[in-house]
């Protein structure tokens, strides 16, 4: 596919938001797309909202508006189906900044793994089916940066220029393959999106906290180490590890440094030390002294549960081998773990649990209460 793309119309007023607002209302869909600042960020954002319609392209500036809640009753229109690609992230993003809720979706990336494409990214679909190069280096950008380059404004656009295309290439494959029905209840399911947790939740810790090969005393050392490197990302707005990684704080802690020779030793930079290095051995000496802390303890689920798990998980990769799928897509996570846990007595139960996914029912209704049931 070779066309001369006019260029996209760049959102950064109110009356061009004005403009874009009424054109997606208007239309019956839309694709979407969001670029985020992640991995130049200590709480990320979105920087950049793309929208396609039939006859024009939209990038929008969210860093220039203070609120775009206009743009919800579009995203909320059940009667606009959203195109998105690789949808999960972006609706989190959306949901997180600006309490966006969408309904209608179809996910162009899913819809590949429904259909069992082994490459799924958007720059393999777009160039296997119509030719369309993209240069996927813009994906790791720092797109609150302005202005933007003109190559990014070009890939940005890409990512929703031809999504109209794809969806319909792979509505007619799902059809041809009698899968559009999973495909479908899976984007319903996609909608419902879940609050991430706040950047300070400490997930690093909670992650090594579960290693039993670290004593509780290093933990100790490692979240004091993790709550000063937090603060520093926070005031420099950088991801926190670019501050200082993980590893290293980890090595810190174990070697319950005292000197600054000893962060020397452990791979800190001149820099690094003159800046923190006091407030790191300061945070050895409090967890040095503090209560230990509590090693987070995941719940253990039963033998019955296990054994229920095991047998959905086994019957699930027979069958999507078959298919030439992922497992998931046979059986997505969520049913795999309630299934195990609440095994259904009957077909009705089972209804109950999967009451999000009725053609799975159909389909595989009888084996699954059997494989689970009680």
């Amino acid at each position: 596919m070779s066309e001369t793309l006019q260029p996209p119309i760049w959102v950064d007023n109110v009356k061009l938001l004005a403009q874009l607002i009424a054109d997606v209302e208007s239309q019956t869909r839309v694709a979407v797309d969001t670029e985020s600042n992640s991995l130049h960020a200590f709480r990320e954002q979105v920087c950049l909202i793309q929208f396609s319609t039939i006859n024009e392209d939209y990038l929008l500036d969210p860093l220039m508006f203070d609120d775009l809640s206009g743009l919800a009753p579009f995203f909320a229109n059940p009667k606009i189906e959203k195109i998105f690609h690789a949808a999960e992230y972006d609706l989190i993003c959306l949901n997180r900044d600006f309490s966006f809720n969408v309904s209608n979706l179809f996910d162009t990336m899913h819809a590949a793994r429904v259909l069992g494409y082994k490459a799924v990214g958007l720059d393999r679909l777009l160039g296997e089916k119509f030719g369309v190069e993209m240069d996927k280096r813009h994906q790791k950008a720092n797109w609150a940066v302005r202005p933007l380059k003109e190559d990014q404004i070009h890939y940005a656009r890409l990512d929703t220029h031809y999504l109209f295309n794809l969806r319909d290439a792979l509505e007619n494959e799902l059809r041809e393959k009698e899968r559009l029905s999973f495909a479908l209840e899976d984007f319903t399911s996609a909608c419902n999106v879940e609050k991430p947790k706040p950047a300070r939740a400490n997930g690093s810790w909670r992650r090594i906290s579960a290693r039993k090969d670290v004593s509780l005393r290093d933990l100790t050392i490692l979240f004091e180490l993790m709550q000063v490197r937090d603060t520093v990302a926070e005031k420099l707005n950088r991801p926190a590890f670019k501050v200082v990684a993980d590893d290293t704080l980890l090595v810190i802690a174990r070697n319950q440094a005292s000197k600054k020779v000893d962060l020397s030793g452990v791979g800190l930079s001149e820099k690094q030390i003159r800046l923190w290095g006091d407030s790191f051995l300061e945070a050895v000496t409090r967890g040095l002294e503090a209560p230990l802390v509590k090693r987070e303890q995941p719940k253990m689920p039963s033998d019955a549960t296990l054994r229920r798990l095991e047998k959905l998980k086994a019957w699930r990769k027979k069958v999507a081998e078959k298919m030439e799928v992922e497992s998931d897509v046979v059986l997505p996570k969520r049913y795999l773990g309630a299934l195990s846990e609440n095994p259904p007595t009957d077909i009705d139960d089972l209804k109950i649990i999967m009451k999000d996914s009725p053609s799975r029912v159909e389909k595989y209704g009888s084996q699954l209460v059997r494989l689970a049931g009680v």
